[in-house]
């Protein structure tokens, strides 16, 4: 029988043995399947099984890579693959929020992410923001009535300057239906703190992406950056080792979903899952 990582079970207990031991809510280590969308264009079974391989049990994604649905689900289902958080667009949030339940509801998945707000070019300001936090509130209380989550993950440009914090910190405030995937690579490259960001807004914070990016990246508010700046968790300039901590003593995140871009994804992953097992 060939030995699988334990990583599914990351964050059941912290064992610092220096300093002593604390409790915790149980979390998770996934892996957010657009980190494989190369691959699942010629081998979706194949690469359902690779994740497998690599011992994760928990995936964020949404679509079927052109199967039929039920389909699709059975290879999950044989490859022991839980989809408990699935993406879905702005638009369909803002027009079409019963596809979205629908869709949400066949993966029997627990979150709804959105992970972008479209807007013309670099002029994300406070209209949008205004905007597209109404749109999230009347979209998660509907998602909320499902059981459901929705979690907006930000990319950088919510960082830009409003009154006296930023443009996240107005949704932040503001969000009274919704929460917050925070991915810390965006989060940093957009001039934020992950780390402060999780003590500002403890209970706002559900899912995670970990993502770490290369020394020498010079971050910036646009939500764009070459995804060949991924590198292996803990090799990078982002404080995983930290977040990850804070994550597990809130409590509060439920799922921490690896998300790496790169063509070097296949050897890096195993790398970063060894990388969180040692935490």
């Amino acid at each position: 029988m060939k030995k699988k990582n334990n990583i599914s079970i990351l964050g059941v207990a912290f064992l610092c043995c220096l300093f002593g031991t604390y409790q915790i809510s149980a979390q998770e280590v996934g892996l957010q399947l657009y980190s494989l969308r190369n691959q699942f264009k010629t081998d979706v079974q194949g690469t359902l099984k690779l994740i497998n391989d690599w011992g994760i049990t928990k995936i964020e994604g949404g679509g079927s890579y052109g199967l039929p649905m039920e389909e699709y689900k059975k290879m999950l289902k044989d490859n022991s693959l839980e989809m408990v958080s699935v993406g879905a667009g702005y638009e369909d949030l803002q027009n079409d929020i019963e596809k979205v339940v629908q869709n949400a509801k066949t993966f029997g998945a627990k979150y709804v992410m959105c992970a972008w707000i479209p807007h013309d070019g670099n002029t994300f300001d406070i209209a949008k923001t205004k905007e597209a936090t109404a749109v999230f509130n009347k979209a998660g209380k509907r998602l909320k009535e499902e059981g459901i989550t929705l979690a907006y993950h930000a990319h950088g440009y919510e960082f830009r300057p409003y009154e006296d914090g930023t443009l996240f910190d107005y949704m932040a405030k503001n969000a009274t239906h919704f929460a917050f995937e925070m991915d810390v690579y965006w989060v940093h490259h957009g001039g934020g703190d992950p780390l402060a960001l999780l003590n500002s807004y403890p209970d706002k914070v559900v899912l995670l992406h970990l993502k770490d990016m290369e020394h020498g990246v010079k971050g910036n508010d646009t939500g764009h950056e070459d995804v060949e700046t991924n590198v292996v968790l803990g090799t990078g300039q982002v404080d995983i080792a930290g977040v990850v901590k804070r994550a597990k003593e809130l409590g509060i995140v439920e799922y921490m979903f690896i998300e790496d871009e790169c063509s070097r994804v296949v050897e890096q992953v195993p790398n970063s899952l060894k990388f969180l097992e040692s935490l």
